[in-house]
C-alpha cells in the first residue's frame, strides 16, 4: 500500500469553509458572504461547500483594498 502525499506547492487545492476562514483569519460567514455576492466561487460536493484557497485570498485582499479607498 502507498500513501498520497499532496504537494505544499499545490496551494490552489480546494479547502472546507472552516479551513479556508481559519488560514485567511476571517469567519466562514465572511466567506459565505462573498460566495453569495458572487466574489468567490463556491464549490459543493455533497453537502460541503469549498472554495479555492489562492483565489478566495486575491478576493478578500482586492475587497479590502477597494473598501480603504
Amino acid at each position: 500500500m502507498t500513501a498520497r502525499i499532496r504537494s505544499e506547492a499545490s496551494e490552489s487545492a480546494l479547502v472546507p469553509l472552516a479551513v479556508a476562514a481559519e488560514n485567511l483569519g476571517v469567519s466562514v460567514k465572511t466567506i459565505r458572504r462573498r460566495i453569495a455576492d458572487g466574489t468567490v466561487r463556491g464549490y459543493r460536493g455533497g453537502r460541503l461547500i469549498r472554495v479555492d484557497l489562492d483565489q478566495l485570498r486575491r478576493a478578500l485582499t482586492n475587497y479590502i483594498d477597494s473598501e480603504l479607498k
